[in-house]
């Protein structure tokens, strides 16, 4: 159980980064949709992988709840005061 809590956080992290590595490596044109894919879906793969890959660090739990998570169950240190 503890593997799969840090993965998430770890697939989260390095899914996010991979979107953004591949907007920088479009530059400028990763400013633009156009239609040259279809027309219901104006994202080319790497819009898609940036714009998507941003829910990734959400559901299941924002990036810090999952790191309080797995800090409280996974490591048994005391819980945060709220």
């Amino acid at each position: 159980v503890r593997e799969a809590m840090i993965g998430k956080l770890f697939w989260a992290t390095l899914h996010r980064d991979m979107g953004e590595a591949a907007v920088d490596v479009m530059g400028a044109a990763a400013m633009v949709i156009d239609d040259r894919y279809d027309a219901h879906e104006p994202l080319g793969p790497a819009h898609r992988l940036f714009m998507f890959s941003r829910s990734d660090t959400i559901y299941g739990g924002s990036n810090q709840i999952q790191r309080n998570i797995i800090g409280e169950r996974a490591l048994g240190l005391p819980r945060e005061p709220r």
